[in-house]
């Protein structure tokens, strides 16, 4: 078996990638609000900042800032995709069982990546605004709605035509 090494720093920044196990589903969106809600019992029980984030048919990304003196991640994102599983079964959605006897929705890793600096925080907080744009779901950042740029155009960080969908104005992704 593949021994993972994954980055660990109490209190650090980090960038994740979740993915559902089928590439051509929309479960994500189209069950946006129990995604939500799996995230938010999850940071009632074990406290993080999300500064940015953004929902796509079948997949998440999520930056993550883990509080002072904790660095356990794997926990909080262990915790928030079976709370999601939960849901939707709880919701009719029927979940088959993965090879392991786990739900079969999501992929069984995650990518994670911890951000080394203020230039690689703004880089992956690029990232995440542009990636609907980049799968081609929309023109502009801005309507794309399971997306927290939102918060950053009315918090005055950055303007509603930021990128003007075209990607020039980002520095950072893949």
């Amino acid at each position: 078996m593949v021994n993972y090494r994954r980055a660990r720093l109490a209190g650090g920044s980090y960038f994740f990638t979740l993915t559902l196990r089928d590439r051509r589903s929309d479960l994500l969106v189209r069950h946006v609000a129990l995604l939500r809600e799996a995230l938010g019992r999850v940071r009632q029980r074990q406290p993080f900042d999300l500064p940015a984030a953004v929902i796509m048919p079948d997949h998440l990304h999520l930056l993550m800032q883990l509080p002072e003196g904790d660095s356990n991640y794997s926990a909080r994102l262990r915790d928030f995709k079976a709370l999601f599983v939960k849901s939707l079964r709880v919701a009719g959605e029927p979940i088959g069982l993965g090879a392991r006897g786990g739900a079969g929705i999501w992929q069984s890793r995650f990518w994670e990546h911890l951000i080394r600096d203020e230039r690689d925080l703004a880089n992956h907080i690029d990232y995440i605004h542009f990636n609907p744009v980049k799968h081609g779901l929309v023109q502009r950042v801005i309507d794309w709605p399971y997306s927290r740029f939102h918060r950053f155009v009315s918090q005055g960080v950055l303007p509603a035509d930021w990128a003007g969908g075209d990607g020039r104005d980002i520095a950072g992704g893949d």
